[in-house]
């Protein structure tokens, strides 16, 4: 039996081996490991489509798909995509903006960290509700990418531009590296850099400095839908742009939360609106070592881009189960405040917000600012909701110089009605 017609009868739908993989397994009966890899080559190359993505080589990148992968993207679609129905919470006016912040810090925080940003959430999101200036490199990162989130969003019906890419790295960028005159430039010829590891190894090479220009000039082409001629579904456009800004590797410093920030907002463009508020730097940060070994698969079987497609598959996967299982465990926890203080009358869903957030965080310290940035409303909205909730007991006013604050109780479990 030919080779391939024998492959066609043993192979699954459930992986998408690479050599080093492959290798180690058992081989279809009467097959090499050799003669089973030359035939699963030979099938991904007759059905292969290119990309305008080149290798350093010049070579261009290609992907497949796999059962495994059309599997993924239809699933993505059933639950984020454009005709989806939204979540009772995320169009909510009363839950909207709160659970969009939610997802802003939590996206700006991972991600930073991933980048090596060390400072807790804690700290981070009460700079960012209290709009206090960064204290320390870390800080400034995490504020730095929640502002390019939220401008994002704002930029999801413009297309991409090479200027733009350049303005969002600024964003990303500003006050963080080594040189301040990086952010927002390419790499200036003659600043070549590699991708390594504390002990030196290097893993990527990334293209020279004197071609970033044109490379960026193709990959907004890319984003914009101008290339290939060929169909590409709009996720594998958006893993594809995150792809190609890493491996380009374009600036001196911050090109992972750059490529992120393009993934985001090819999302957003193509018309997936749930990922206003979504975070998928937590599902990464959480599988590190996978994340980064796809993008070795695919430099190492002949710009094969299957191996990173399927793996930001699933984090995109896992990324909307947790936005879904957040959205019901703030759904029940809201319910059982409620139930907690039916006997008290008059209490706004920005006041059980903070309650269920203070139940958590004995001692924090809120302010009319903090709460009117978490919630979208006028400076006497949000003095009103803390002053009323402080004349019950619920909050302890105090001040900081100046400044009215108003803190958890540490006994604010037994205050509220049982």
């Amino acid at each position: 039996m030919p080779v391939l017609a024998q492959l066609a009868q043993t192979s699954g739908g459930d992986h998408y081996l690479h050599w080093d993989e492959l290798r180690r397994r058992p081989t279809p009966q009467g097959l090499s490991h050799e003669q089973w890899w030359l035939a699963e080559k030979l099938s991904r190359r007759g059905t292969g489509t290119p990309l305008p993505l080149l290798s350093s080589e010049g070579t261009p990148f290609w992907f497949c798909q796999p059962p495994l992968l059309l599997k993924g993207l239809h699933e993505i679609d059933m639950k984020a995509g454009a005709s989806v129905m939204a979540p009772e919470a995320v169009t909510t006016p009363s839950t909207r903006d709160r659970y969009l912040l939610s997802s802003l810090m939590e996206e700006a925080i991972t991600s930073s960290q991933m980048e090596g940003a060390a400072t807790t959430r804690d700290v981070a999101k009460a700079m960012i509700r209290s709009h206090r200036a960064p204290r320390d490199r870390s800080e400034q990162m995490i504020l730095n990418n929640f502002r390019t989130m939220q401008r994002i969003r704002e930029l999801k019906d413009h297309p991409l531009t090479p200027q733009l890419v350049l303005d969002l790295h600024q964003l990303v960028s500003e006050k963080t590296l080594d040189d301040p005159a990086d952010a927002g430039r390419l790499r200036p010829p003659g600043m070549e850099v590699v991708v390594d590891d504390i002990y030196g190894t290097v893993f990527h090479v990334p293209p020279a400095a004197t071609e970033l220009e044109e490379r960026l000039e193709q990959l907004c082409r890319f984003a914009n839908g101008e290339t290939p001629a060929a169909f590409i579904h709009p996720v594998v456009r958006a893993i594809t742009l995150h792809f190609w800004l890493a491996y380009d590797h374009p600036f001196c410093d911050g090109n992972g939360r750059t490529a992120r920030a393009l993934f985001y907002w090819s999302m957003l463009k193509q018309g997936y609106w749930l990922f206003e508020f979504i975070s998928i730097s937590s599902v990464i940060n959480q599988a590190r070592a996978r994340y980064e070994r796809s993008f070795l698969l695919c430099e190492t079987d002949d710009n094969d881009l299957t191996y990173f497609l399927l793996a930001q598959v699933t984090v995109i996967q896992q990324a909307i189960t947790n936005l879904h299982a957040y959205l019901e465990r703030k759904a029940n926890e809201v319910a059982v405040l409620q139930r907690r203080l039916e006997g008290t009358d008059g209490l706004n869903h920005r006041q059980l917000a903070l309650l269920r957030h203070a139940l958590r965080h004995a001692g924090f310290r809120y302010t009319v600012l903090s709460h009117q940035n978490s919630h979208g409303v006028s400076n006497q909205t949000a003095r009103s909701d803390l002053q009323k909730l402080a004349g019950r007991g619920l909050l302890t006013p105090e001040k900081d110089g100046k400044r009215e604050v108003f803190r958890v109780p540490a006994d604010l479990a037994t205050r509220l009605p049982s």
